[in-house]
């Protein structure tokens, strides 16, 4: 097919939507200024030709897949998160048993049980955990680093 013949074909919605993802990475890049991008934006929401669509973006690099992680990727990382917080948790635990051991060898050496000071710590590290993982990753496409933002020790 001609490539001429493509650029005269209508445009869609999602050939505009795609336009305009690309101008905001340009100008999320620092390749366009506000008003550039104010100005193309405003022209691909309202072209109606492929060829009017492909001169907006024509000095703009192509796209990057480099950081975006493949849905597999994401749910094989998803998993190793997961499991690196449960092994966090049982570290909690052990921890847990630890510090109640102290605190019980010296209620029974005192004769009397003491008011549980295990609490404050383990309570700040289930804090921790808790938020862990409820916090938002802030890389949802594993761009943190190779290994998709996730330190396995």
């Amino acid at each position: 097919m001609d490539a001429r013949l493509d650029l005269a074909m209508r445009a869609s919605d999602q050939d505009r939507d795609a336009t305009l993802a690309r101008l905001a990475a340009g100008y999320a890049e620092g390749r366009l200024d506000r008003g550039e991008y104010d100005e193309r934006a405003t022209r691909a929401a309202t072209a109606t030709l492929l060829g009017e669509l492909a001169s907006l973006t024509a000095d703009l690099p192509a796209p990057s897949t480099r950081n975006r992680a493949t849905p597999a990727a994401r749910a094989e990382r998803d998993r190793r998160d997961l499991r690196a917080w449960l092994r966090e948790w049982l570290y909690w635990l052990g921890g847990a048993v630890i510090l109640t051991a102290v605190w019980g060898t010296r209620s029974v050496l005192k004769g009397e049980p003491a008011p549980y000071w295990p609490l404050a710590p383990l309570g700040i590290w289930a804090a921790v955990l808790v938020a862990i993982a409820i916090w938002p990753r802030g890389d949802e496409d594993g761009a943190d680093d190779a290994d998709g933002g996730h330190k396995d020790s």
